[in-house]
């Protein structure tokens, strides 16, 4: 799996302003979510989910050569089981869900996995960020912008509530084509603004390099 900018956006872009003990990654991949938050924040448990072996395997190694080993643990299971008999609460849940919603699949049966919605449906997402989230808890993903509408009801019909919306657009000329989301319990005002990530190819806003700089080695 590599590393792509959708990631390296959420996890420098998740609030952390209600100082967590507890971290969940929805989805870890590479693990990259959670080692981001590891460097980010002082939460003492933070957790992964990781359905494909492979991937597991990978976050597993990238979680013990990490500075953080201690504070890291990558279950192998899906959102299904994991849920099933919940044990903890979080105080953030964070998700780089699949969202490659087109009829169209590759012959890759794991890149598909990772990629297509149907390995891990909206709805179950958002019921397990309303059945494990604690009560001060951040819920973080991002996603398709034409998905924002859809999300932000569905994320409403299990109480969560939308208080920080990013729309981002690759140049100041494209569309907008993610929307970073954090909701929480309490419905209240929402912050919405708008990230570019470049002016022109490989030339990166000024926005963009202040957010990610601490988690490139050059930038």
């Amino acid at each position: 799996m590599k590393i792509g900018t959708d990631g390296v956006l959420l996890g420098a872009w998740c609030p952390i302003d209600n100082h967590p003990f507890s971290v969940l990654d929805i989805g870890a991949g590479t693990g990259i979510l959670s080692l981001m938050l590891a460097q980010r924040s002082n939460a003492e448990q933070i957790d992964a989910i990781e359905i494909d072996e492979n991937a597991f395997e990978q976050t597993v190694e990238n979680f013990e050569s990490s500075l953080w080993s201690d504070r890291l643990f990558c279950f192998h299971a899906g959102l299904d089981e994991f849920i099933d008999e919940p044990e903890d609460e979080y105080d953030i849940i964070i998700s780089n869900p699949p969202f490659y919603t087109e009829d169209y699949k590759t012959e890759n049966e794991q890149r598909d996995l990772a990629r297509f919605a149907d390995a891990l449906p909206f709805e179950d997402l958002i019921e397990a960020a309303h059945l494990l989230l604690s009560e001060n808890g951040i819920f973080a993903v991002i996603i398709p912008f034409k998905e924002e509408e859809k999300f932000i009801a569905l994320a409403n019909h299990f109480e969560l509530y939308p208080f920080k919306i990013s729309r981002v657009k690759g140049t100041p000329t494209a569309e907008i084509k993610r929307s970073l989301l954090a909701f929480s319990r309490v419905s209240k005002e929402t912050s919405i603004d708008e990230l570019i990530i470049e002016t022109t190819r490989h030339q990166y806003t000024e926005d963009y390099i202040t957010l990610t700089k601490n988690f490139y080695l050059k930038m």
